[in-house]
């Protein structure tokens, strides 16, 4: 506008700008501020995780007498940053009372656990209980179980199973996914989430891991994941028909859940 004749006051009320600043020549911030990119490049390299003011206090303990102001600009136009973690925001948790219904099917609840083979390689643990007759339903195990791997493992347990009318589970990233919560009211599925550090609302799978935690992960030392699948599933079977259950007058799951259903059917009623 200034080299088709408008005059500069008028050019910079166009577009909103300071004269001054239209005066003022460009200045390269890199050569300029050489030095101090320097030094911050140098502490970004050997200390990556003191962050802005250790940088600012480090720089005026060596001599340097850059304001702090400066520093952050440069500091800034680094992206030296660092990332910070925001607590993930979760909606209003109410605690469900832990009242176990005698009948299959009726609530599951579902957790996660961790443990390493021989060679360091980490895996995970996804276990389903079924509260009711406390009988272990599955345990699927691999390196990385996210909310795509659930669903799959949810739909398979459904189909030799029947479907429960409510899940128990904490609020874990493949827990809160659209995609599982999409897939289980679709279902009709009720998902009862337990409150934020409160592992105490789903005792009973946290009680159930306890043993598997045990009696499986650690007393073995495993050497891959097919040994642990083995281990477990072989474990999984005791568990339901073997090994006695205090809360089930001594019964195992198995032969506990086979009573309810015999004495439930319409044959077991008396004319």
């Amino acid at each position: 506008m200034t080299q088709g004749g408008l005059p500069v006051q008028r050019a910079c009320q166009a577009v909103g700008l300071n004269r001054a600043t239209y005066y003022r020549s460009v200045v390269n911030w890199a050569q300029r501020d050489g030095l101090v990119i320097e030094a911050l490049t140098t502490l970004g390299a050997t200390k990556p995780r003191w962050g802005f003011w250790k940088y600012v206090d480090r720089l005026r303990n060596t001599g340097h007498a850059w304001n702090h102001k400066r520093l952050w600009r440069v500091y800034c136009q680094l992206r030296l940053n660092l990332p910070r973690r925001t607590k993930k925001r979760l909606p209003l948790r109410f605690r469900h009372p832990l009242v176990v219904v005698p009948q299959p099917n009726v609530v599951w609840a579902v957790d996660f656990m961790s443990d390493t083979l021989y060679g360091g390689r980490r895996f995970r643990t996804l276990n389903i209980l079924d509260e009711g007759v406390r009988e272990g339903l599955v345990i699927e195990i691999d390196t990385s179980l996210p909310a795509e791997r659930v669903i799959r493992v949810l739909e398979h347990v459904v189909a030799w199973r029947g479907q429960p009318q409510a899940i128990r589970l904490d609020n874990g990233p493949e827990f809160i996914a659209e995609r599982f919560m999409v897939w289980c009211a679709e279902r009709d599925i009720e998902l009862r989430y337990i409150q934020p550090g409160k592992p105490d609302q789903n005792a009973f799978i946290e009680r159930y891991n306890r043993t598997y935690r045990t009696e499986v992960l650690n007393a073995y030392v495993f050497e891959s994941l097919e040994q642990v699948r083995e281990i477990s599933t072989e474990w999984l079977q005791s568990y339901n028909e073997e090994r006695p259950h205090d809360a089930l007058a001594g019964l195992p799951p198995a032969t506990y859940r086979a009573q309810l259903e015999a004495s439930s059917s319409p044959l077991a009623v008396s004319p």
